[in-house]
């Protein structure tokens, strides 16, 4: 009897823990998507992260949890801002850099395109490195943190090579490559720069350098030569960035936003992410699915592991082609592409999915930070290819190899003996 009474207790607890679950998850759900009060002369205030991305966990949880904007939302927080009547203005808050320039550029083209409107825009810098300023030069107006200084040094990269380690513990990279700038495999098999791989390192970062000051000297009404000088004498203290033109004020982020504060209330990109393209009178034309490719491509299902990081797996890619295909209301397909390459097989099997797909339904490549090897081979049989001018891409050819480690186990005095039959 007290057994049966226990498991009564039970069994109701847990039945009351799933309705409150549910109702909860409900209530939730119904707050936000009810979507944000837009007040009017709304200031949009828009953190760009350190760490911008193509996708983020999304779904109930993210909303919940406040996922991190992408460059997408970013994006469309822009082009919904110029035709809303309700936003008079916009704050854009450039934080750390992005390790490469694609998405960086696509969110500066997105603010010109903003300016367009006749709105407003200013940035605010709370550290001012290359890529924030970068960005912040598409505003209006730029203001510096008083105690922050401008670090507009130009462009430089740096390479790992780890042959000499390997040769110290007695392990030899055996890898082979085809095509003289396929220089992956050159972290494990040089102790510096070849030829090609230093030509193409140089002619990336000159190319970057020449977009950098081109883009900086256009929108602050300045010859490219005396932006080229001062990249030449940076960093700068905050009173010299000032002093030599490069922003217009030193100030506080507090400061900036209440600037005109009476007059207009502030909405950040995150509330305003919620506000749907549709209500403002975008995105009424024909449906196109976006399909996202972000990360290493492998085989089997998309996801995350410790050492690759995010994985693009050619069976998600797969499906998600086919599903939007076969849908008789997608009229088009953006195959959005932020991939380094990975496995040659998967890449293949991409690859043909995308030739069966555009017999169907067109299909564009649009190219994020990097489309290179695999990343670059899955877009060719696109209908067009659209990338930025700092995209990363190319990088034609196959590397692979192994690592020899029998001498590092012998100094190590260990030993492998094989059995086998066949």
């Amino acid at each position: 009897m007290f057994i049966r009474r226990g498991v009564r207790f039970i069994l109701t607890l847990f039945m009351a823990a799933v309705i409150v679950s549910s109702v909860t998850m409900v209530v939730v759900y119904f707050l936000l998507s009810r979507g944000p009060s837009v007040p009017r002369n709304a200031t949009l205030v828009l953190r760009v992260p350190s760490v911008l991305t193509e996708v983020n966990a999304g779904g109930l949880l993210g909303q919940v949890l406040g996922a991190p904007p992408t460059v997408r939302s970013i994006v469309d927080n822009l082009h919904k801002a110029a035709v809303d009547d309700r936003v008079s203005r916009v704050v854009l808050l450039p934080r750390g850099g992005q390790a490469l320039w694609g998405k960086i550029q696509e969110v500066r083209d997105a603010v010109m395109a903003f300016k367009s409107s006749g709105k407003p825009v200013v940035a605010y810098l709370e550290y001012g490195g290359d890529q924030q300023y970068y960005l912040a030069t598409a505003a209006d107006r730029i203001f510096l943190m008083p105690t922050s200084p401008l670090d507009l040094m130009g462009v430089a990269s740096y390479e790992l090579f780890l042959r000499g380690t390997f040769d110290l513990i007695g392990v030899y990279p055996d890898f082979l490559h085809a095509g003289d700038y396929k220089t992956a495999g050159n972290l494990f098999t040089e102790e510096t720069f070849t030829q090609p791989h230093r030509e193409m390192s140089e002619s990336l970062n000159a190319d970057l350098f020449d977009q950098l000051v081109l883009d900086i000297a256009t929108s602050r009404s300045r010859p490219a030569s005396e932006i080229r000088a001062l990249i030449a004498e940076g960093p700068f203290l905050p009173e010299d960035a000032l002093a030599a033109g490069l922003v217009d004020e030193l100030a506080y982020e507090d400061e900036v936003l209440a600037r005109d504060a009476e007059e207009q209330q502030p909405i950040s990109g995150q509330d305003y992410a919620k506000v749907s393209l549709r209500s403002v009178g975008l995105n009424t034309g024909p449906k196109i699915a976006v399909i996202h490719v972000a990360g290493v491509i492998n085989t089997g299902r998309s996801g995350y592991n410790s050492t690759q990081g995010s994985v693009v797996g050619s069976d998600t890619v797969i499906e998600n082609l086919r599903e939007a295909r076969n849908d008789s209301t997608v009229r088009a397909i953006v195959l959005r592409i932020d991939s380094p390459g990975g496995s040659a097989i998967a890449s293949d099997v991409i690859w043909r999915e995308v030739v069966l797909t555009r017999a169907d339904t067109p299909v564009i490549a649009s190219m994020s930070d990097v489309a290179a090897s695999g990343g670059y081979y899955i877009a060719m049989p696109a209908q067009a290819i659209v990338a930025q001018p700092a995209t990363l891409t190319g990088s034609i050819g196959v590397v692979a190899g192994k690592f020899v480690v029998g001498e590092a186990f012998s100094k190590l005095g260990a030993n492998i003996e094989s059995v086998s039959q066949g």
